[in-house]
């Protein structure tokens, strides 16, 4: 039996002629991969593989647009106050930073606010609007609310009572009351057949910038000097890197790896990231440290960071974004503990949710510890933090084919509100409506998946050997990143492995294992693998790989997904 996946091929469409061209750069395996993506003919091959900026669409095709142009021109012509309403997370505090770069090359009056979670909460809030206005100095004629105010309708009513028009920038769901009254609301997601739906908020904002220049342009500005935090934010926040998000994300990170935005230097720089760049490395050491200061601390921290121009300065602030993130670490680490040792106390073996909440629980870390249950037992899961007053802020993850956003609104009576996505989204709660609340969602999840519960899927794209993992491999497979949500890192999968010596265990329950397949060794990483009961060998094993640069060597590196018995 896996040790955690159900194993599943990869199927191909059958197509794996590109041409000539193409099929004499890329050998069978590289072929396979991009049929296995849908790509087929020399055509949609070339534009997957070697993406250009000018493929890029037309900014105006996104609903409003206009009207948000034509607006920020007015207030640039009249010289109005504006005020940036910003989100505390990676994409939030990245398009924040892109908007007022922007905005500011018009010489226009920005100021700009991040709500802290702990005070104002998520997204526009009585208490964070007031907030706002008072870090502006004086009220704005416009407010500009990214990653952000969709489905604020009563929020977004108030800001026009007060004589602010408002723009939103976003990319989340529609709530249950519908378009709020903003005078633009530039968001794919409010559209009924837009292709663009897979943009994050930096995304919009990257398009609103496009949309701004061909009105007018500016000499000295090059929007693709700002790909970085285009890049960044794709990355952190999940969206699907499929079509404009891949292209923007692979230009992004060229920009990072030859310089850009300083304070992502400075982060790349204490995380130990130099030379070549994946979307996976930026995810998993750069997206947390930009988290951790909304998630422990104020999400100025990131925003000065990233509008910093000095580089010592940003060196800084990058130690001190790298000191909350391990803080933000050890305070997960003991609410994972807590809420497994809570789970089997409060929930029956066969509920098909998981809803937990503690009054010692930090809310800035609930939603990573309800992706760790998420992943750990396959079910949708909400985590939930509560003040002295009984109040709870929760995060939820969900596993295909249950939307947190549906059941939400099946569940509206028993929360104070919610809203997000399908697989992610957040909810404030009264405490003695937890109960009710996990109740009902059961019952919602039973609706949408009859059957028990499963292991999850892994999907294996490919069978090798040991002695066929080169870096020529490499070479042709590096041409389908960056690698990300819709368009995943290649799992492959090896038959008949020996464990050469006994699992070396890392710190944070990690393994280092010492590999043989026939008369070639490999070295492998298992992380988490500290946490499962590895099989008696021989074993299978499916696994990625990665390039490895230490001390200007590249080597390739191998990344175990899972284990099973050699079948």
């Amino acid at each position: 039996m896996s040790t955690k996946f159900s194993w599943e091929f990869s199927p191909t469409d059958g197509n794996e002629d590109y041409g000539e061209e193409l099929n004499s750069a890329l050998p069978p395996l590289g072929r396979r991969l991009l049929s296995q993506r849908g790509i087929s003919g020399r055509e949609q091959a070339q534009k997957f593989i070697n993406p250009r900026l000018a493929d890029l669409g037309d900014p105006f095709s996104l609903r409003e647009m206009d009207t948000a142009v034509e607006r920020i021109f007015r207030a640039v012509d009249n010289g109005e106050s504006v005020c940036i309403y910003g989100d505390y997370d990676v994409d939030g505090v990245s398009s924040v930073t892109l908007l007022y770069t922007i905005l500011r090359a018009y010489d226009l009056d920005v100021h700009y606010f991040i709500p802290v979670r702990t005070k104002e909460g998520y997204g526009l809030s009585e208490e964070g609007i007031r907030h706002a206005i008072e870090t502006c100095g004086r009220k704005p004629e416009l407010m500009l609310c990214v990653d952000c105010g969709t489905s604020s309708v009563d929020e977004v009513a108030a800001l026009r009572d007060m004589g602010i028009d408002v723009i939103i920038l976003d990319h989340h769901e529609s709530g249950a009351q519908g378009r709020p009254p903003a005078l633009a609301v530039v968001n794919a997601k409010l559209e009924a057949d837009s292709p663009l739906t897979y943009l994050c908020s930096a995304g919009v904002v990257f398009k609103l910038a496009h949309a701004l220049l061909k009105r007018r342009r500016l000499p000295d500005f090059d929007l693709r000097r700002y790909l970085d935090l285009v890049a960044v934010a794709t990355v952190a926040d999940i969206v699907p890197l499929v079509q404009e998000n891949r292209l923007l994300t692979r230009y992004g990170l060229q920009v990072m790896e030859r310089g850009g935005n300083t304070g992502l230097q400075a982060l790349l720089h204490i995380a130990g990231l130099h030379d070549r760049l994946s979307a996976t490395q930026v995810s998993f050491r750069v997206g947390p440290r930009i988290n951790a200061a909304g998630r422990m601390d104020s999400p100025m921290v990131a925003l000065d960071l990233l509008l910093e121009q000095d580089a010592e300065e940003a060196a800084r602030r990058a130690r001190q974004l790298d000191n909350l993130n391990h803080l933000r670490q050890d305070t997960e680490e003991q609410i994972r503990n807590e809420a497994l040792e809570m789970l089997p106390l409060t929930h029956s073996p066969d509920c098909r949710v998981i809803v937990l909440g503690s009054r010692a629980w930090h809310p800035g870390v609930v939603g990573i510890v309800a992706s760790m249950l998420m992943r750990r037992f396959n079910k949708p899961a909400f985590v939930i933090s509560l003040d002295e007053n009984g109040v709870g802020k929760g995060s939820g993850r969900s596993v295909p084919g249950i939307s947190l956003v549906q059941a939400l609104h099946r569940c509206a009576d028993t929360i104070v509100s919610g809203g997000g996505h399908e697989m992610a989204a957040g909810l404030v709660i009264m405490e003695d409506q937890i109960d009710a609340f996990r109740e009902r969602f059961d019952a919602f999840a039973r609706s949408c998946t009859p059957a028990e519960p499963s292991l999850p899927t892994l999907h294996v794209d490919a069978e090798v050997r040991f002695e066929e993992l080169t870096l020529d491999l490499l070479d042709s497979y590096e041409l389908l990143e960056p690698f990300g949500n819709a368009n995943p890192q290649p799992v492959f999968m090896s038959r008949g492995v020996m464990p050469s010596s006994p699992p070396q265990h890392l710190r944070g329950n990690h393994l280092r294992l010492n590999l043989r397949q026939g008369i070639c060794e490999r070295y492998a990483m298992y992380f988490g693998g500290g946490e499962v009961k590895l099989p008696d060998p021989p074993w299978d094993i499916a696994f990625t790989i990665d390039r490895n640069i230490w001390n200007g060597r590249a080597s390739l590196s191998i990344s175990i997904q899972d284990i099973r018995p050699a079948q």
